[in-house]
């Protein structure tokens, strides 16, 4: 678009220049052509490109300090534009951290203290009683299938225990043995000879071993949500003895869970099931084996959420970001959770089961409703983020496993998990968070508006000196006999107000430092309070070219009366010659760029408010002011770029002229505050 532009600029001055004027020699077309080039020249930021890519590059390099890495540039541009976070809650809201709580039998529940990793800490019955008989023999046996239904590792370095493996998986482990269990023991008992992995979809883990106390018999250890589990169960170990699941245990059991879930525990269903030793071969180990399964009790496990999530969740609020919990907990933990949170007022949440029996229709309308879902599995993340982009929102999903790929795909911003993530979910996603936190997603987006916001700075700024160079060099050529810019009989054909390597120099030199430094200012303090971009909003909108043109033009109006006062005839009598009134014109202009990069900061607020925040942009305006300098005075720079020496009176003309955009930006700028202020009134009258 921007070629289109200059070709057309060029071609409409160069197409008017040789309708008006009577060009009879080749001298003359010629001065036409270079004309052209110079309005081309003036109309292009040539440090567009370079500073683009410096600014994404020094956001990338702040958001990785803020531990989110950034996978693909465009994601930037995005994250600052997202309007809903689609979160997990294990590990992202939550510490992730498991400790086992309470262990409920069919003789009564059983509580656990402690906390970590420590495989330190009390056993107590609920009512205080002693934990023997029926209940001692229910206890041991769940966790002894909770922990061989295992593959994480609990080890001891440099006196912290710690844990190799998944965190849920960990907790089994330390909890039995707070009960007395000793890994080499059960590994000698119990050896492992088949397992069928947990999937999302199944929702259970099961182990098969062998029982060295048993001969040609086989043990299956299977641990998963309870509810799923307790479909797969056909009895129930009481003391010593299995008793057949009827339908009134089965509803005690579940409204155990439940209990279990108000108290925002995280629940897990733990059943065994014997098998004769040729009842299926080594091959046939799959979920087949996971059926007619005893029950042997349900673990609660705690998983506190995070210091911060609270806090990051009021954010993502304040900044108009809709936060949802999507988790594969019950749907009672995922409640309370969300609750303590704030990501939710209310009880409602959604189920991957319920989601299965709705219409796409039915989905999208609930899914403006309901901010947390629980029991679902990556095929129900994939029709969330469906629905919530039919909606018109812009989806920031996270995911961990294999399978959540392809929502991460389809999802306006993927982001996955740094530390629990697999290879294929972190290869997917836009940004990886190497701390798995939520409150980083949020800080994500906070860096992604700054990152927006600056690109809109200095885009603001590098194409209002573009239009103010493009506007001088249009009209003075077309005014030229007006403000007296002739060549002075010479016959030398035009006169240009500025030559194309003054205009070069401008755009790559002066310009270019400041507008680096608009890249890396510091984020507005109402960032993070304004709802998000609509995903139809242009980079540049209808009131930011309103700004542009405005400063656009007092640029040009200023420089050609400069060049009018610098020299004998037109409006204002001056007393230059040409090199002198283009070395004013020059100069003017320069100024005028480095009042404007205080001034197109912000199309609302005062150019004064922070006006000392970013040192670097003061950097980069006296160093700009040093290499004009060096091109005023230096001989061999005269003589490259047609300069001549100015004296401190002509320095404060020109410094006094280029600061006039300033004032009158801030007029407007005044103006438009006091209209939002009077809006604002009468909305609330």
């Amino acid at each position: 678009l921007l070629g289109i532009i200059v070709i057309v600029i060029a071609a409409v001055m160069i197409a008017t220049l040789i309708t008006v004027e009577d060009l009879r020699s080749l001298s003359a077309l010629f001065d036409v052509l270079i004309l052209g080039v110079a309005l081309a020249v003036a109309a292009v930021p040539e440090g567009l490109p370079a500073v683009v890519t410096a600014v994404l590059a020094l956001g990338v390099q702040r958001m990785a300090k803020r531990r989110a890495i950034v996978r693909h540039l465009a994601a930037v541009e995005t994250l600052g534009s997202a309007d809903v976070i689609a979160s997990d809650k294990t590990g992202t809201l939550t510490k992730n951290e498991m400790t086992v709580r309470a262990l409920v039998t069919a003789s009564g529940r059983v509580n656990f203290t402690g906390t970590g990793y420590t495989p330190e800490g009390a056993v107590q019955r609920a009512d205080g009683g002693a934990i023997e008989g029926a209940l001692r023999a229910e206890l041991l046996r769940a966790l002894a299938a909770a922990d061989r239904a295992n593959n994480a590792v609990l080890q001891q370095r440099d006196g912290r225990w710690t844990i190799q493996g998944d965190p849920t998986e960990g907790a089994l482990i330390v909890a039995a043995r707070k009960a007395g269990f000793d890994d080499d023991e059960l590994d000698a008992r119990f050896e492992r000879i088949g397992e069928v992995p947990f999937s999302s979809e199944r929702k259970l883990m099961s182990t098969v071993h062998s029982d060295a106390r048993r001969e040609r018999a086989l043990l299956v250890f299977t641990k998963g949500a309870p509810d799923v589990l307790l479909t797969r169960c056909s009895h129930e170990q009481v003391g010593e003895s299995r008793q057949p699941l009827t339908e009134r245990r089965r509803a005690e059991i579940l409204e155990a869970n439940e209990a279990l879930a108000g108290e925002a525990l995280r629940t897990l269903g733990v059943a065994l099931r014997w098998l004769p030793e040729d009842a299926f071969s080594r091959e046939e180990y799959d979920e087949q084996v996971e059926r007619e399964l005893v029950f042997l009790g349900l673990i609660g496990m705690l998983d506190p959420p995070r210091d911060e999530a609270a806090g990051a969740v009021a954010r993502a609020r304040q900044a108009g970001i809709r936060p949802l919990m999507i988790t594969g907990d019950h749907p009672v933990t995922a409640s309370v959770i969300a609750r303590e949170l704030g990501v939710s007022a209310d009880d409602r949440v959604v189920t991957g089961m319920e989601i299965e029996s709705m219409s796409d229709e039915a989905l999208a309308a609930m899914v403006r409703e309901t901010s947390v879902y629980a029991r679902v599995n990556p095929s129900h993340k994939l029709r969330i983020v469906k629905a919530l982009q039919a909606q018109g929102a812009i989806v920031a999903m996270t995911g961990d496993g294999v399978n959540d790929a392809p929502a991460l795909k389809l999802a306006d911003i993927g982001v996955a998990m740094g530390i629990a993530g697999t290879d294929v979910s972190k290869q997917a996603a836009d940004v990886v968070l190497a701390d798995d936190n939520f409150a980083t997603i949020v800080a994500a987006v906070e860096e992604g508006r700054a990152i927006f916001a600056n690109i809109r700075k200095f885009l603001r700024y590098l194409l209002a000196t573009n239009v103010g160079e493009v506007l001088t060099m249009f009209f003075g050529v077309l005014l030229a006999d007006l403000i007296g810019l002739t060549d002075g009989g010479a016959g030398s054909g035009l006169v240009l107000p500025l030559l194309a390597t003054q205009i070069l120099w401008i755009n790559l030199v002066t310009d270019g430092a400041p507008a680096l430094a608009l890249g890396i200012d510091p984020p507005d303090p109402g960032l993070m309070t304004r709802a998000p971009r609509s995903r139809d909003e242009g980079v540049i909108t209808p009131a930011m070219w309103r700004g542009i043109g405005l400063v656009g033009a007092i640029m040009a109006t200023g420089t050609l009366l400069q060049i009018d006062a610098s020299l004998p005839g037109g409006l204002i009598e001056g007393e230059g010659d040409l090199r002198y009134a283009q070395t004013m014109a020059f100069m003017t202009l320069v100024f005028f760029s480095l009042f404007a990069v205080f001034t197109t900061r912000s199309d609302l607020e005062s150019a004064f408010v922070g006006l000392f925040s970013n040192v670097w942009l003061w950097g980069a305006v006296l160093l700009s002011l040093a290499l004009q300098a060096a091109v005023v005075y230096v001989p061999l720079l005269q003589q490259a770029f047609s300069t001549t020496p100015l004296s401190a009176t002509d320095w404060l003309q020109c410094a006094a002229v280029g600061s006039s955009v300033l004032w009158v930006r801030e007029g407007t700028k005044l103006w438009a505050r006091a209209r939002r202020r009077a809006r604002v009134v009468g909305a609330r009258a």
